[in-house]
């Protein structure tokens, strides 16, 4: 992210200069490219990662993703979500977004799925994980709040545009996720 001072006003967006890995389609490293070159419609496969906070009543914290985000603004997400950065692997990747956007450390990932989205603009493999805690996500400056939704509440606002087409397409996953835990 780029922080640039004008005027006195905060003018935030994503640094399109960022290097990215480009993989195929078994996420193996095949090259890199920038942030700009991976979101602008070249359709190269880079990899990102997911991490869904549970807390112990079932309930799934989503994050609000900021108004100033080149993709998805102002919708509800996956509590982290970001690239991995050029030779950096993805356990790694996985911790710095977590720390950098939910303050959260020390947590035990479980690995859910791995799946490749496409949308007009970019592919994505994306790596999604859970995460039972019982501490509560602090929202960096990055995002614009976050807060624990009840699986109903989610349940509700698929399809409606709240949240981002990511998230509805890999909250299932998590919905078997919190089930399997109910039945321990």
């Amino acid at each position: 992210m780029v922080l640039l001072k004008m005027n006195n006003i905060d003018e935030r967006k994503d640094d399109t200069a960022e290097m990215l890995p480009v993989v195929d389609t078994e996420g193996n490293l095949i090259g890199c490219a920038t942030r700009g070159e991976c979101h602008g419609g070249k359709m190269l496969l880079h990899p990102v990662v997911h991490l869904h906070v549970i807390d112990h009543e079932g309930r799934v914290y989503l994050q609000k993703r900021p108004v100033w985000k080149e993709i998805q603004p102002g919708r509800w997400d996956t509590a982290v979500g970001g690239h991995v950065a050029y030779g950096e692997e993805i356990g790694d990747a996985l911790r710095r977004e977590t720390l950098e956007e939910v303050g959260l450390r020390g947590f035990s990932p479980v690995l859910l799925s791995r799946y490749k989205f496409v949308s007009s603009r970019e592919t994505e493999m994306v790596y999604t994980f859970a995460t039972v805690t019982d501490r509560m996500p602090v929202p960096s400056a990055e995002l614009d709040g976050g807060r624990f939704w009840t699986v109903e509440e989610i349940e509700n606002a698929i399809g409606t545009g709240v949240l981002t087409p990511n998230l509805e397409s890999e909250i299932r996953i998590v919905f078997d996720y919190i089930r399997s835990m109910e039945s321990r």
